[in-house]
């Protein structure tokens, strides 16, 4: 392995008002183990303890910001007194291990179902448009609900969920909050032109479609000030059939625009990801090649990267930080097995959507080997 890529993956760095140690992130994972009423549960803290590392980023799954968000059952919540204490649990036992850990804020949109919805409401996005994808309710997966368009007050509604749900991520005891803008829930419905067709001043222009993420971005700010708040995205996805008719525009004038704000990072989705899988073996990542001139800012880069990967990505200057998904879910003890050079544990696709601590909590250390 060549030393001078291997001690570019193992280097502090300053990510806003944290030094951290590495540059190794533990992505949000969609995992499915709170209650069914969105609370934390006690084998949720000890999932987070055990990958908890001195000096590393974790970013937690993604935790919706009221009922009304909603669309998958077992995913936690962030929007009531019970689920706060329930995460205080967890950010203490993370920070006491000497981890940095950052709460992802979520809207699943239209893809939700009326059985996890308040009484009488409809799934909602930017416009009514045909989703054909599935819903995770008490009768398992099923076919998402019709949905409908946001009216314009509901639109500010919302808005001010997601500074309510900031604000008690702050009072949970997390360094700070990533708003989930990626994968085709609610942000990237309003930014992608395939899912947008608003008429007011939420659609049309660029303009017009980012206003929705550049007005929740500023209502976390309001609450956590600089460099506690992360963005991410997913340019030129089309997970959940979003889509978009000149991605490379829409995506350069978004990291444009985000350049306002002294955020913490923004996270980006390689296109070579299709939700959790990879499209294709080899294919090269280009989102954070192409916004890296133009977001000045810290850059995260998620999508299916190998230890090899991770070190090119960094080498090469086009990202600060690599995000690992599937093998953090499989080795608690990811950092110090590539700082080794341990060989990994193996996932287990089947246990990564729900279920108990099989697959989850009984993952071995290397050192139990």
């Amino acid at each position: 392995m060549n030393d001078k890529k291997r001690s570019m993956l193992f280097s502090p760095f300053n990510m806003g008002k944290f030094t951290l140690f590495n540059r190794i992130v533990m992505a949000p994972l969609t995992r499915l183990r709170a209650d069914e009423n969105d609370v934390p549960t006690a084998l949720m803290r000890e999932y987070y303890s055990q990958r908890a590392t001195k000096g590393a980023l974790i970013i937690t799954e993604g935790a919706i910001i009221s009922r009304a968000a909603r669309g998958f059952l077992n995913a936690p919540g962030i929007y009531n007194q019970l689920q706060v204490a329930e995460w205080q649990k967890i950010t203490s036992a993370v920070h006491a291990k000497g981890s940095v850990i950052f709460l992802q804020l979520w809207h699943v949109g239209l893809k939700s179902h009326i059985d996890l919805l308040p009484t009488g409401t409809l799934p909602v996005g930017p416009s009514k448009i045909n989703y054909f994808g599935l819903a995770r309710t008490k009768n398992g997966l099923v076919p998402a609900s019709p949905n409908r368009a946001l009216e314009n007050n509901e639109i500010a509604q919302i808005i001010e969920d997601y500074r309510e749900a900031s604000k008690l991520a702050k009072e949970a005891g997390f360094d700070g909050v990533e708003l989930h803008g990626a994968n085709g829930y609610l942000v990237d419905l309003f930014l992608q032109d395939g899912t947008n067709r608003r008429t007011d001043q939420y659609g049309g222009s660029l303009e017009n479609r980012t206003r929705f993420l550049l007005e929740v971005t500023q209502a976390l700010i309001d609450v956590w000030g600089n460099g506690r708040v992360g963005v991410r995205l997913s340019p030129s996805g089309t997970y959940g059939g979003v889509y978009d008719s000149d991605p490379i525009t829409l995506f350069s004038y978004v990291a444009q625009m985000l350049n306002q704000f002294n955020l913490a990072y923004l996270h980006l989705i390689e296109p070579r990801m299709d939700g959790t899988d990879i499209k294709e073996i080899g294919l090269k990542p280009v989102a954070a090649n192409r916004l890296r001139n133009i977001y000045k800012g810290n850059i995260i880069v998620a999508g299916g990267f190998s230890q090899k990967d991770a070190e090119e990505i960094l080498e090469d200057g086009d990202a600060d930080l690599v995000a690992f998904g599937r093998n953090f879910i499989a080795n608690p003890d990811l950092i110090e097995r590539m700082r080794n050079g341990f060989s990994l544990n193996e996932y287990d696709r089947k246990t990564f959507i729900e279920g108990g601590e099989h697959g989850y909590t009984d993952y071995p250390f290397y050192k139990e080997l």
